[in-house]
């Protein structure tokens, strides 16, 4: 009989209240069979090894070392000084071993002491966007943060969607993570745009006529946005450019843009397409790509377009990027990489207080089995693009690098089961990453997380997430090496709190609120801000914002739904449309650079 423990099964788990909850043997078996457990042990992994910087190699006979930066040797027995990086050894009879050099620490200036704003860019409208922010809002916000102190903009994924409506309004369910989308590309600003024959004053007017809805239409803003970038992609010249951005992106930028071309013939999910091009690489995708050669290209340019104009985002202040924890099973990355996902299987969060039934999230998992036989490059890609262009990386449910909850499908939130993952290895790629990129990394680790992950994460020199609606103790006593917050996109904004409407508003959505837990919560508000019950929500969101601007940590964040008074928050776990993901700030990007709730905040933060 299959040992379950041995294929990283955990036999149960203690829930956030200190209680224990047993795997249930349905769910056990029936991640065996996902996991192909014929055989009583675990497959061998691959020929893999990772270093920490200054150990030796010690190789029996001789070896070609070829380093990823394009260098070539012949080594054998102990080899010293190996760089950093991922490097591929060759043996005279066939063999190969790929060495993986990583600092085993992530970058984390001792000194780094900053706040800054979390922001959902799709809600920041100024007076030039198409119906939603755009990247060229991104960057006029990010000069106006600077002037003011601010170092960081943490941003909500940017992840591609599917390129075919409807579009997925949550930025958590993305097709992939390795792309973004074009939703966010400033139109005005793409090179030809000017000269491209194209009727932009016409498409500009429609989109920025979307403006007067608070209620975001991804799927019009998409086609208006598409009808220009396919006229000034006709007539762009710049091929040059658009080659080398693909040579320096390997085969994985080439086969987004094959899913991308294929899924606008036959659908967002390669699931359902034909038989015959739901693999990656097959004769069949080699022949629809030969006829559909211009619009693979096309939407690599639009990659190359998100990138460019992210680059400039970037330098006028530090990003912060969010990586989702997973992708739609039906979308491009699981498309290019199905063999090392588990299909039948969903990642999401046992119940607590605020979640009753649990979560289900139906985004597969990485098979961690598979993921190693992979070489995790998967998993490297992934980090990678999130840390493009970053000063800092948000890894959400960053627990999951240790273990995930999984949940077969057809099953509830409460019948999933803990699966164990590599997590020492995947901490070594992300540290090899980060240092590579110069760029900090905070792990979300809110929720059910085992004692050491903490620890373990804080020797990794990962941030922790420290949340002032759930702390024990205030702001001021947060652990330095740590970002600071209020809320996040999930949880009540401060005036959907303090006024009762984000109460009013679970009733309404059928939540099931626990509402003894959220009446605790608005009396901890009340307490940490030291306001009396009849205080207006103004004075409270900027006495609560002068409790958090003591915290030690490294970070704080604002968001701007705080500092604007809004009342709704982004996304109301659990439900599905409605406003989730789709509601735009109440204020343009130019009134809120003038709005005095907005400087009150500002005020605030830069005095810490």
């Amino acid at each position: 009989m299959t040992d379950a423990s041995s294929w990283g099964i955990v036999p149960g788990y203690h829930d956030v209240l200190g209680a224990w909850h047993d795997a249930g043997e349905a769910s056990v078996q029936a991640i065996l069979r996902s996991m192909g457990a014929e055989t009583v042990d675990p497959p061998p992994g691959p020929a893999l090894q990772i270093l920490r910087e200054g150990e030796t190699l010690h190789l029996a006979g001789a070896w070609d070392l070829h380093t990823d930066d394009g260098g070539e040797a012949r080594v054998g027995g102990s080899v010293e000084h190996l760089p950093l990086g991922y490097h591929t050894l060759y043996s005279d009879d066939g063999r190969s071993l790929r060495v993986i050099v990583t600092p085993g620490r992530c970058h984390l200036p001792d000194d780094l002491r900053i706040w800054g704003w979390a922001v959902q860019l799709y809600a920041l409208r100024s007076m030039e966007s198409w119906g939603i922010g755009d990247l060229g809002d991104l960057r006029a916000f990010g000069e106006w943060s600077r002037a003011r102190g601010a170092g960081v903009v943490l941003l909500n994924p940017l992840h591609a969607s599917t390129p075919v409506p409807p579009l997925q309004p949550s930025p958590y369910t993305p097709s992939s993570r390795c792309f973004r989308s074009p939703l966010y590309l400033r139109v005005e600003e793409v090179p030809g745009a000017a000269t491209a024959g194209v009727d932009l004053v016409r498409l500009a007017t429609a989109g920025r006529a979307l403006d007067d809805d608070r209620r975001i239409d991804r799927d019009e803003v998409f086609r208006l946005k598409l009808e220009a970038l396919e006229a000034i992609y006709e007539t762009a010249r710049d091929d040059d450019g658009l080659d080398r951005f693909l040579d320096a992106s390997d085969d994985t930028l080439r086969r987004f843009a094959e899913y991308c071309a294929i899924a606008e013939v036959h659908g967002p999910s390669w699931m359902e397409w034909p038989p015959d091009l739901r693999r990656p690489g097959t004769f069949a995708v080699r022949e629809f790509v030969q006829g559909h050669a211009r619009r693979v290209r096309f939407h690599a340019w639009m990659q190359w377009q998100l990138d460019r104009q992210l680059d400039a985002a970037g330098g006028a202040i530090g990003l912060m990027q969010d990586l989702a924890i997973g992708v739609d099973r039906g979308g491009a990355d699981a498309w290019m990489w199905q063999d090392v996902l588990a299909l039948d299987m969903s990642v999401g969060a046992p119940p607590d207080d605020f979640n009753r039934n649990g979560q289900d999230w139906g985004l597969p998992p990485f098979d961690p089995w598979k993921l190693r036989n992979a070489g995790y490059e998967p998993f490297i890609q992934t980090v990678r693009a999130g840390l493009r262009h970053a000063g800092g990386l948000r890894f959400d449910h960053v627990m999951g690098l240790f273990r995930l909850y999984w949940i077969p499908q057809g099953s509830t939130g409460r019948d999933g089961v803990y699966v164990r993952y590599p997590a020492g290895d995947l901490l070594d790629i992300l540290a090899l990453e980060s240092v590579r990129a110069g760029a900090y990394v905070v792990g979300e680790d809110l929720g059910t997380v085992e004692p050491e992950v903490r620890e373990e994460l804080a020797r990794r020199g990962v941030m922790s997430y420290r949340l002032a609606w759930f702390e024990p103790s205030p702001p001021r006593h947060f652990p330095r090496q740590s970002l600071a917050a209020i809320t996040t996109h999930d949880l009540p904004t401060i005036a959907g709190l303090w006024t009762g409407a984000d109460l009013e508003a679970q009733r309404d959505r059928g939540m099931q609120p626990n509402e003894e837990a959220t009446a605790g919560l608005h009396d901890k508000l009340r307490d940490l801000a030291g306001v009396a019950d009849d205080s207006s929500p103004d004075d409270v969101i900027v006495r609560l914002h002068e409790r958090l601007a003591e915290a030690p940590s490294m970070i704080v964040t604002a968001t701007l739904e705080d500092a604007l008074g809004v009342e709704e928050r982004p996304n109301y776990p659990g439900t599905v449309g409605g406003t989730n993901w789709s509601l735009a700030l109440p204020r343009t990007l130019e009134e809120l650079e003038r709005d005095p709730g907005v400087a009150a905040i500002v005020d605030v933060m830069s005095r810490r």
